[in-house]
């Protein structure tokens, strides 16, 4: 299941659930249920950029290899873990990941 994702990538396992919980302050029990849907509103919810950034930056790719990646320089590398933490955080895409919101 999610074989070909972009989070698979990066990462050996599944593990985005964990990471996902750490960042949006929510526990794994809130969580969506089922992976697949819980990364369905994920891929909704960020752009491709910010989520091949989310995988790469929580698998520990080195920041020179994420710059060539996404094209960007180092203040632009900066400024868009900044606005992804940011955006992952904030209540209406936080909210999404709660299975009590996904019906």
């Amino acid at each position: 299941m999610l074989e070909s994702t972009v989070w698979r990538q990066y990462h050996k396992d599944n593990s985005f659930r964990q990471k996902l919980s750490e960042f949006c302050v929510l526990t794994g029990d809130d969580l969506i249920y089922e992976d697949k849907d819980l990364y369905a509103v994920l891929k909704a919810k960020l752009t491709k950029k910010e989520l091949k950034l989310f995988a790469m930056d929580t698998a520990e790719v080195n920041d020179d290899e994420m710059k060539s990646e996404l094209s960007l320089d180092e203040e632009g590398l900066k400024k868009a873990k900044f606005k992804l933490y940011k955006k992952l955080k904030q209540d209406k895409t936080r909210l999404s990941f709660r299975a009590s919101n996904f019906e």
